[in-house]
């Protein structure tokens, strides 16, 4: 019987996260049924690769950060290994698969400016291993990498060391457990891609090499930009003057309410703005979150996955 069948895949999916829910709803998941059945086909056991491998995403801002190297360092240091490492074109198609299951909650705002990142760059992805431990490593990762929410992080947690604070630009991405590593697998990678990233990915060679490399050609067709509120809101109100669009007289810079609608009527007569001006501007002054239904599949933590419930 085929490990993509029903029943053997809510077994294996049952092994690999600890939510009753994310069983459900990854059984009859293309992107899942893809990853497990070619795995089964080359011979890798799915749950062990799952559960020693996890993915991580460099998005744009991260490239326009220069991020990739310190992301590296940071690997390292915390006993990752970087086994595999691609170069990924992104588009709006593909962020709504990869956050499929939570952006029911994200805001319009924060899918506009979602899709304006995915223009600015193609992506690196990361195969990561780890040893062996109480917590699978896409769970170790998860933990290590820090929050969403600047609020929450920590020092010593990657998302803390890069530095840019903010809940949109948070530069990088991972799988919060091993059955989510089998579908963003399935999402980034097309077959033929997947087959060598897998034989990659079981070699277990370090590969921080090739992501140098991939890093040095995204950056070279990817400028630095400023994560600055202030710099950003300086080039929409030039790109809004080139176009003869006057700004009201009582118009308060320091203002969310005031930035926000800025770029309201800016987007409604369709005027053309410096997209990553707009993107950052936008991060800080506009809602991320409708706040009105719950999430389809929610996070779970360090402490669920060990207690075994979700």
């Amino acid at each position: 019987m085929s490990a993509t069948t029903p029943e053997p895949l809510r077994q294996l999916l049952s092994t690999l996260t600890p939510s009753p829910e994310k069983v459900v709803a990854y059984v009859a998941d293309t992107y899942v049924q893809e990853s497990v059945d070619q795995l089964d086909r080359l011979g890798v056991d799915a749950a062990k690769f799952a559960r020693e491998h996890s993915l991580l995403l460099l998005k744009p801002d991260a490239i326009v950060a220069r991020s990739v190297e310190p992301t590296l360092n940071w690997l390292a240091d915390n006993g990752f290994r970087v086994v595999a490492a691609c170069r990924i074109p992104v588009d709006r198609h593909l962020a709504r698969a990869l956050w499929y299951f939570a952006w029911n909650i994200a805001s319009p705002e924060r899918r506009r400016l979602a899709d304006l990142l995915v223009g600015m760059s193609d992506v690196l992805v990361l195969v990561v291993h780890g040893a062996d431990g109480a917590l699978p490593v896409p769970v170790r990762l998860t933990e290590a990498k820090g929050a969403t929410d600047p609020r929450k992080r920590r020092p010593g947690e990657l998302r803390y060391l890069l530095g840019r604070h903010n809940y949109l630009l948070n530069l990088v991405h991972s799988p919060d457990d091993p059955a989510d590593v089998l579908r963003e697998l399935a999402i980034y990678l097309d077959e033929w891609s997947r087959a060598g990233v897998i034989a990659q990915a079981c070699a277990g060679q370090d590969r921080a090499a090739d992501a140098t490399a991939i890093a040095q050609d995204l950056y070279a067709g990817t400028p630095a930009r400023s994560f600055e509120r202030a710099d950003a809101l300086d080039r929409v109100l030039r790109d809004l003057e080139r176009d003869g669009r006057t700004v009201p007289p009582d118009f308060d810079p320091t203002s969310d309410a005031d930035c926000a609608q800025l770029l309201y009527q800016a987007w409604a007569d369709g005027r053309d703005l410096d997209p990553w001006s707009a993107i950052v501007l936008g991060s800080y002054v506009l809602p991320m979150r409708t706040g009105t239904e719950p999430q389809m599949l929610r996070p779970v933590s360090a402490e669920e996955w060990l207690e075994g419930r979700p």
